[in-house]
């Protein structure tokens, strides 16, 4: 029984299951090495914890602030944790766990503490009224941005944003905001395949981003707060000229469909169904 994507090229990982699946949709908080800032996310993440499961996608070593008594406060269900770079690398662990788990949407969000973690409600009301992508925007009327650094804001808005249209025919306000919603139909969708190992750093969201509007799924944003720190600390993974470029990059490559899906017939890494699980 085909039960995932064509591709199912996941990171090796492990999988800690503190208690079984309770909600149609989960919301998969991305982390590596935030600490104190995460962990105050996550007792904010509380208030509601019974709309959607928490799945924790966590790279590289594992977050030693993440003692199970307070997972289990918070109502965390699975921690999965891979030692392989990337952020799309912990992001493919994320969405094979939830398609192999049946949820209906996957919610994603950064787990540095930026994002207002109480529009949750909002994504899981976009993807039970059929939307297939459903992206927060910090500057949409209605979003809250604090202290963003001005040239993030300017390539947001100017370089990003209009590259996103070239692809996909959709102008996003906030074009690589990663608080986002998956409809586990897109996530499935033959043309798509994101579970490929292509997607290491940032081109997963970016691609999904163009690939949604383009394929004719179901677009929406909707109004969200990233707040960065008064004191000018910028709590991100795209940092200096080299990261910054990359990210350029990879759009630019989106954009020209250089991770498009290969052809049906190649089946030289291709798997019809999930891996057995490797459960801690």
């Amino acid at each position: 029984m085909t039960i995932g994507p064509r591709h199912w090229e996941v990171p090796a990982h492990t999988i800690t299951e503190l208690g079984p699946r309770r909600t149609r949709h989960c919301i998969i908080p991305i982390i590596f090495d935030e600490g104190e800032r995460f962990v105050a996310q996550l007792r904010r993440m509380q208030v509601n914890r019974a709309l959607a499961d928490i799945i924790i996608a966590e790279r590289r070593a594992p977050n030693a602030d993440l003692a199970r008594p307070l997972l289990q406060e918070c109502g965390v269900r699975t921690v999965l944790s891979t030692e392989e770079a990337g952020g799309a690398s912990a992001i493919r662990m994320g969405f094979a766990y939830a398609l192999r788990e049946g949820y209906a949407g996957v919610v994603l969000i950064d787990g540095n503490g930026k994002d207002g973690v109480e529009a949750l409600p909002r994504f899981l009301e976009k993807l039970d009224e059929g939307y297939d992508f459903v992206q927060g925007s910090r500057f949409m009327p209605g979003g809250i941005a604090r202290n963003t650094p001005r040239l993030r804001h300017l390539g947001i808005r100017w370089v990003m944003a209009p590259l996103g249209w070239l692809g996909g025919g959709f102008w996003y306000t906030d074009a690589t905001n990663g608080f986002r919603g998956y409809s586990e139909r897109l996530l499935r969708d033959p043309r798509v395949e994101p579970l490929r190992s292509c997607f290491v750093h940032f081109n997963l969201q970016y691609y999904l981003s163009v690939m949604a509007p383009a394929l004719g799924f179901r677009v929406v944003e909707i109004p969200t707060e990233r707040s960065y720190p008064d004191d000018g600390s910028v709590p991100t993974k795209v940092r200096g000229v080299r990261r910054n470029f990359q990210a350029l990059a990879e759009m630019v490559l989106t954009v020209a469909r250089r991770y498009a899906p290969p052809p049906a017939s190649d089946t030289s890494s291709a798997s019809s169904t999930a891996p057995p699980r490797h459960t801690m």
